[in-house]
């Protein structure tokens, strides 16, 4: 199963030094990822940094698990922080010492290696996400086209991600039918992270916007299939596979530039802009962080940008007069 995942000579030596544990270890080790870890996306990355650190450690000589001490997890990671940024560096250790938990329950290993190895500090005060300034999300939304089907989902997909405070992996998740009336308005339902439901009503603009687009490209006789689809050349039509997150990210970057946008966006730009212009109209943190499906307003004073505007004044105090 593990080779299904990702297939290449690298994790073929990680198979291979696994192996060399014993059959217990690779039966443990396969149901580390095939059965404790749901979230694909995570499976994949955690499944990468395990294959790096025993692949380093294979050629480091060490003959197998049971031979991985605290040193040796404590030399990767001092090793990793001069290639990768503290973020992955944190996110890696956690791969290994989830495993090596996962390992030593199953009594393949007498006791976690990296359990006493610390990560190194990383505080964060503010997101990174580049925000919009509201005037420029609406000069973005203005240039694009309504003259066509491809137009219509371009700006119902950045109209969603604005006005809900959606990801971009739970507006793409969307089924044409997670889009319906209740209370007399539009509503959404987002398919959000660790199998999550999230609904949230539309705003006025988002509902013109989501209605038309489905209309045009006449969905609703596909209920269960994907919302936002790509774009098939051959028939120069909406095809019937979901927009993949590249290609959504391909376009955010094309409109972008059309509009004359100079910030460097990216699809999480419209959720920390969407959050940003909420706060800045007097909304609250706790609500925010509601609608933002947040388990903590913590989380969402990372997107909270309405500090920059005083800054920027701040700084053309500075004069050399």
């Amino acid at each position: 199963m593990l080779e299904l995942l990702l297939a290449s000579s690298r994790q073929k030596e990680l198979i291979s030094l696994v192996r060399r544990s014993g059959l217990g270890a690779e039966a443990r080790f396969l149901e580390f990822f095939a059965a404790n870890i749901r979230n694909p996306n995570t499976r994949i990355a955690y499944y990468r940094a395990v294959a790096a650190f025993l692949n380093w450690a294979d050629r480091a000589g060490l003959s197998d698990l049971t031979s991985i001490g605290p040193i040796h997890v404590a030399a990767w990671v001092e090793e990793l922080g001069f290639r990768y940024s503290v973020p992955s560096v944190k996110q890696q250790l956690a791969a290994l010492k989830m495993l090596f938990d996962w390992l030593v329950m199953g009594q393949v290993i007498p006791t976690n290696p990296a359990a006493s190895v610390k990560s190194p500090r990383h505080i964060i005060r503010k997101g990174k996400t580049a925000v919009l300034d509201p005037s420029e999300a609406r000069q973005l939304i203005e240039s694009i086209s309504p003259a066509n089907v491809i137009g219509l989902r371009d700006r119902a997909l950045i109209g969603t991600m604005l006005y809900t405070f959606a990801r971009i992996g739970a507006a793409l998740a969307m089924v044409v039918d997670d889009v319906y009336f209740q209370h007399r308005r539009l509503w959404v339902r987002l398919h959000e992270k660790g199998g999550k439901l999230h609904d949230m009503p539309c705003h006025h603009e988002l509902e013109a916007w989501l209605v038309t687009y489905i209309e045009a490209a006449n969905l609703r006789s596909q209920p269960d299939r994907a919302l936002f689809r790509s774009w098939n050349r051959q028939s120069s039509a909406l095809g019937n596979d979901r927009l993949c997150h590249s290609n959504a990210y391909a376009m955010v970057q094309r409109r972008a530039k059309q509009a004359g946008i100079k910030t460097a966006i990216c699809n999480h730009t419209f959720r920390a802009t969407g959050i940003t212009a909420y706060l800045l109209n007097n909304g609250t943190l706790e609500k925010a962080a509601k609608m933002a499906n947040h388990a903590s307003t913590r989380t969402t004073q990372l997107y909270d940008r309405r500090d920059d505007s005083i800054v920027l004044s701040e700084v053309e105090r500075i004069r050399f007069e």
